[in-house]
């Protein structure tokens, strides 16, 4: 035990300080390639922090066959990251984190809202398929996935292309206060490159490690796989998420630590899409549990919350400490938690 939890902080503290690395090199790259750190955030550095996730869940539907683990970690990780808004919200003291973000991060929040709705969808549909349907796509393998999967894959390729479209026509390319400086004398675009691909490198590295720490503990205390795969090992995943987006707060910029979330989730939704393509016994989310149905609810619903955070833009803080809007966020979160832990096979 005492090995598995050194090898644990091991892996954190390797997260926290590529983290870290990660997004003051990305910022350097929003800034010297004009793009803007919320579509750096939304695309590279969700990317490179959604790979645990996504080497977890094949390795889930391929190797060890357990679908469960697979889509719980995806969409556990969704709601972690919604939920970790709360902490970002009380994190930015200056004021409340809902007034600073970016119009672009709407249009992510609402194609996330979109996909998870279709996984919603996946689910339910496959688990209302006959025996029949099943036995046919058995003899024939290639076509034995989702009717969700392709239209996820797409989508996901549109929300790309119309974010930076968005970002593009509205001039929101601005680096936010606290960032790098763009001086000529700087780091050049080449420097920032290979040291944000070196400290990607570590967080994947670091990342695709602590899964297999958080199955040891896991074993030990003998919980459902669905609260496992929701709760436990996307807590252990999103790790390089909740250290990129402090890190990239600590620097100030704001726009790269939420795209970073809300990116992650797109890509989260999507590697469900990829995990079918590899999945052989059917659709995927005909064979997960039905109890995720409730955590991609929660998560449209905290996304939900989040648009709203970012439309109306509310000054007050409940107690001088979080937004309401970061209030139901919690709420949401806890109640997902209670169902997964109560009702989790």
């Amino acid at each position: 035990m005492a090995r598995i939890w050194f090898e644990f902080f091991l892996c954190a503290g390797l997260i926290g300080t590529a983290g870290y690395q990660l997004s003051r090199w990305g910022d350097v790259i929003a800034q010297r390639t004009g793009l803007g750190g919320s579509w750096i955030g939304l695309t590279l550095v969700a990317m490179v922090t959604s790979l645990p996730e996504l080497a977890t869940g094949l390795t889930s539907v391929t190797l060890a066959d357990a679908p469960n683990l697979a889509v719980g970690n995806a969409l556990g990780s969704c709601v972690l990251n919604l939920a970790f808004l709360v902490f970002v919200d009380f994190l930015y003291r200056d004021e409340p984190v809902w007034r600073r973000m970016a119009g672009g991060h709407v249009l992510a929040a609402a194609f996330g809202v979109i996909l998870l709705g279709f996984t919603l969808s996946g689910i339910l549909v496959g688990h209302l398929g006959s025996a029949s349907a099943h036995a046919a796509l058995a003899r024939f393998p290639v076509l034995a996935i989702g009717a969700t999967t392709p239209v996820v894959l797409m989508l996901y390729l549109i929300a790309m292309r119309t974010v930076f479209a968005y970002e593009r026509s509205h001039g929101e390319a601005q680096s936010q206060p606290g960032a790098a400086a763009t001086d000529a004398s700087g780091p050049s675009l080449h420097t920032a490159l290979l040291r944000f691909a070196f400290a990607g490198a570590v967080v994947v590295g670091a990342g695709l490690w602590l899964p297999f720490i958080a199955s040891e503990l896991a074993a030990v205390m003998g919980w459902n796989r669905s609260f496992v795969g929701s709760l436990f090992l996307s807590a252990v995943t999103t790790l390089p998420e909740a250290a990129v987006t402090l890190a990239a707060l600590r620097i100030g910029a704001v726009d790269m630590a939420i795209g970073n979330l809300l990116g992650s989730n797109l890509f989260n939704v999507t590697i469900i899409a990829l995990e079918d393509l590899f999945y052989r016994r059917g659709p995927l989310l005909a064979e997960a549990s039905l109890v995720h149905t409730v955590t991609a609810a929660s998560g449209i619903v905290m996304t939900g919350l989040a648009i709203v955070g970012m439309l109306f833009r509310p000054r007050s803080r409940v107690l001088r400490t979080v937004g309401w809007v970061s209030v139901g966020l919690a709420a949401v979160y806890l109640f997902n938690t209670s169902v997964l832990f109560l009702h989790g096979d």
